[in-house]
């Protein structure tokens, strides 16, 4: 059974840092991209950051760009998401996925087109 089991969310102030793990289990990710997405209360589910199959590519939204940093260890089958300098708008629940379709990406992906979710977990930020 395929599970992603998200971890390191919790209540940071602004400015703080918080660094997700996403740990995976059932079968081996690392020839696939990973990428993180989050939904905030009343929101849509968005793209986050995300990262090709050998960690070589890395993609991010501009919202996050130059703050977030995503990686991956495939011999742990675990991606990260190091989350710094953070901002009361990056409060939400954040998912990882995985997408079986691609290895690396040329458009960023849609939640949609992610094949297995996490159940998530809640980044809190306090101004």
């Amino acid at each position: 059974q395929v599970q992603l089991v998200e971890s390191g969310g919790g209540l940071v102030q602004a400015g703080g840092s918080l660094r997700l793990s996403c740990a995976a289990s059932g079968r081996s990710f690392s020839n696939y991209a990973m990428g993180w997405f989050r939904q905030a209360p009343g929101q849509e589910r968005e793209f986050v950051a995300a990262i090709s199959w050998s960690g070589g590519s890395t993609y991010y939204s501009d919202s996050v760009k130059g703050r977030f940093t995503i990686s991956r260890d495939n011999a742990k089958n675990t991606i990260y998401l190091q989350m710094n300098t953070l901002k009361p708008e990056d409060t939400a629940v954040y998912y990882c996925a995985v997408d079986l379709t691609y290895s690396d990406y040329t458009v960023l992906p849609r939640p949609g087109g992610m094949d297995y979710w996490g159940k998530g977990t809640l980044v809190t930020v306090s101004s």
